[in-house]
């Protein structure tokens, strides 16, 4: 089943570098440790999967030896800092033109040194079409996969492991693009794969699907006919046409058949009656543009009432359509949810993919790789080394159009440990951790944007401090700006890039890119110096909290967490004072908490379930280093224990910001159970231990994790959210000012 897409411009004989538009190692990265190829060769685009391995440098942290001192000295830092590499998983898929494949294998030949690598698994009509230059230029064993096997593969794995894979065009909105979030539960669906013909496709489970229909008219179709009409060859040019053409100068409408009086018969005037009805009989020449236009109508229509019809047949609501005849292109994407709406009188769903071309690539490299069954890990998109969707906006021309010039890149890193759904949860289905969608929200994307930008010069700083020994590391430091910057500057173009863009996902992204120039943790000094100082002043804490009555040391407490979350270096207004009064600590930060009420304030009825019985078991999500976790979160966490409630503390596992990471958490809760014999039964697993454990407390603290993200998070159990709004533009925003409070206690519905 051959994909439709551009045809190329060079010949297939130029070298990789006069053909491509990016350079080769930016293309085809980590080569030399590439485990395992797939390729998916259609009537025009090639796709390509490969697995490697990637080696990254990563912090770690870990006590000091004292075996055989006497003491420790008592400005020694909590644990020592270490940058080591590791190796890593990762899935690279590059999709390409046929024009290129030979310049692009023979790179691949030139640089594939890896012998492991034996076999290469096949799918698409070129399978069997360059079965022969394959074998001859890669000297690997072509093997052959079936189809549609391997689109349903791809298709269950984009939607179970990349956010926001799939998404609703709506064409009056802004943007476009409205994303779903992905959850393990997407069976049963109607995957509707559009190539050079069209095949429908029902899937049931992971392994039952069956082809209930197809057509032979489909991005073929569109293509053949639009360069005899318009005597362009090429398939986005064609697009292009379409997107500036009028096919109601071509096709005959319900008003042309009817005059006015179609309003009595209850239809809309500018229903297409006949597509291309008015060429016979209106005596002119047509432009190109409204040809092309009227084309893609009849050929989009007829695909989506199609759909719709095996929908309804087999009764599903919801349609994935996948294949590279859509390309993200409005008028495609538009003509097939009306035609969706409007046969299944809304009751049918038109779902599009944002990596739909690369369905049969992903489910070839699934085929091969089932030795190593990849589908029990989970798989996170790269944001560093993906191209975005590109911009639907119907001005633009086809160079301007390109994803990454000729080439487009998708990455996924294999993530530590498979992820899964906190059981706390009301309803994980319909979870979403994000606050505010700022692809929705232009204000708000233009403010974080700005603040992203004009907080990069800051990230540049403590990336080169943190590693001092490298005698390259500001070089690095400076790659890492520009690339940084650059996906900042598409956000500001295209905000739906890489699915709804959030607070988070810049932040992700920002990471990301950090990893990519080898800076794992550029803030590991600045935490290890912070939990140093706070770990000294811990026991006088304590000691001043245990000298107050009850009441007055609950309030103590929270104003305690609170004020520790006021260490962010993530915020303007924060860094700011710590770069400028390294002096600042615990009790300024308290004197700068907005006096009760708070901008959100059920202290009292916190108050109040504390003096019933203790929770079995509360779950933590702390959030920065430093005085934030000792000095705000360990205190309460004590005071939780003397009740006699269990508790976890769940951290990150990898760094962000000056957020303390599970391995550090580890170091400074030993290190307090040394000083304090409550915290001796603190429980140091993560989130596992939730249902084991009963758990029915959730606190939730910090601007990001209770703000930002997870303040709608609805839970089964009792929630604590709270933290300092740190930033002026988000506490005006919220109604408040700088350092307003955020105390949401809230008790689940019975």
């Amino acid at each position: 089943m051959a994909e439709c897409g551009a045809s190329g411009s060079g010949s297939s004989g130029d070298s990789l570098d006069k053909s491509i538009t990016l350079p080769p190692d930016e293309i085809f990265r980590n080569l030399e440790n590439a485990k395992r190829f797939a390729i998916d060769i259609g009537g025009s685009l090639t796709k390509l999967a490969y697995y490697s391995t990637v080696q990254h440098k990563v912090a770690k942290v870990r006590s000091f030896d004292h075996s055989g001192k006497d003491t420790e000295r008592e400005h020694e830092p909590p644990y020592e800092i270490s940058v080591q590499e590791e190796i890593t998983a990762r899935l690279h898929f590059i999709k390409f033109e046929n024009t290129y494949i030979e310049a692009c294998l023979d790179f691949i030949k030139d640089h594939l040194v890896n012998t492991e690598t034996k076999v290469i698994q096949a799918t698409g009509g070129g399978a069997y079409k360059f079965k022969d230059l394959i074998e001859e230029k890669l000297r690997l064993k072509v093997d052959k996969e079936d189809v549609m096997t391997c689109l349903i593969k791809g298709c269950n794995f984009v939607l179970k492991n990349i956010p926001h894979e799939a998404f609703v065009y709506q064409k009056d909105s802004d943007p476009e693009f409205r994303f779903q979030t992905n959850h393990p539960h997407i069976f049963p669906y109607l995957l509707v794969n559009i190539g050079s013909g069209v095949s429908i496709v029902k899937v049931e489970t992971e392994d039952r699907f069956e082809w209930v229909g197809g057509s032979s008219i489909g991005g073929g179709t569109f293509w053949g006919l639009g360069a005899l009409l318009t005597k362009t060859k090429k398939f986005d040019e064609l697009l292009h046409l379409a997107s500036r053409g009028q096919h109601s100068n071509v096709d005959m409408l319900v008003r042309d058949v009817y005059g006015g009086a179609h309003q009595t018969l209850g239809l809309s005037g500018n229903l297409i009656a006949s597509s291309f009805g008015k060429s016979a009989t209106a005596d002119q020449e047509f432009s190109k543009e409204d040809m092309a236009k009227s084309l893609l109508h009849m050929i989009s229509n007829d695909i989506g009432q199609l759909a719709c019809l095996h929908a309804r047949l087999h009764s599903l609501d919801r349609v994935y359509f996948g294949g590279f005849f859509i390309r993200g292109h409005p008028v495609t994407m538009r003509t097939i949810t009306y035609s969706i709406n409007f046969f299944s009188k809304g009751e049918v769903q038109a779902l599009f993919l944002r990596h739909e071309g690369y369905l049969g690539a992903i489910g070839a490299f699934l085929k091969g790789a089932e030795q190593d069954n990849p589908n029990q890990y989970s798989w996170g998109e790269n944001y560093a080394g993906s191209s975005g969707l590109m911009s639907a906006s119907p001005e633009l021309g086809p160079a301007q159009r390109a994803r990454s010039g000729t080439f487009d890149l998708l990455e996924m890193d294999r993530l530590e440990r498979p992820l899964v759904d906190l059981p706390l949860l009301l309803d994980p289905p319909s979870y979403v951790p994000d606050t505010v969608d700022l692809t929705d929200d232009a204000l708000a994307r233009k403010y974080w944007l700005t603040c992203f930008e004009e907080a990069l010069d800051g990230v540049v700083k403590r990336a080169v401090a943190s590693q001092p020994d490298s005698v390259d590391a500001a070089e690095r430091a400076e790659k890492f700006r520009q690339k940084y910057w650059n996906k900042l500057q598409t956000l500001r173009q295209q905000p739906f890039a890489y699915g709804t863009l959030t607070v988070r996902s810049l932040l992700d992204t920002r990471e990301h890119c950090l990893n990519e120039f080898n800076f794992p943790d550029p803030y590991s000094k600045v935490k290890q110096r912070e939990n140093g100082v706070a770990l000294r002043c811990f026991p006088g804490v304590v000691r001043s909290l245990d000298a107050l009555g009850w009441e007055e040391r609950q309030l103590a407490l929270v104003k305690g967490l609170l004020a520790g979350n006021v260490f962010d270096w993530g915020a303007k207004a924060v860094s700011a004072v710590l770069e400028s009064d390294p002096y600042f600590g615990f009790e300024e930060a308290k004197r700068k908490l907005q006096e009760r009420p708070w901008l959100v304030d059920s202290y009292s009825e916190w108050l109040q379930r504390l003096k019933g019985p203790p929770h079995k078991c509360a779950l933590i999500f702390a959030d920065n280093s430093g005085i934030d976790i000792i000095l705000g979160v360990f205190p309460f966490v004590r005071e939780l224990l003397l009740r006699g409630t269990e508790v976890i503390l769940a951290c990150n596992s990898g760094p962000a910001l000056n957020d303390v990471t599970h391995s550090e958490s580890l170091i400074v809760a030993e290190r307090i159970a040394g000083m304090d014999p409550v915290v001796h039964r603190l429980d140091k697993g993560l989130a596992a231990l939730v249902r084991e454990r009963g758990a029915d407390l959730v606190v939730i603290e910090g601007m990001g994790r209770a703000v930002h993200t997870n303040y709608h998070a609805a839970l089964r159990c009792e929630s604590l959210k709270l933290a300092v709004i740190k930033n002026a533009w988000l506490a005006e925003r919220l109604g408040g000012r700088l350092f307003s409070v955020i105390f949401k206690y809230e008790v689940p519905a019975e």
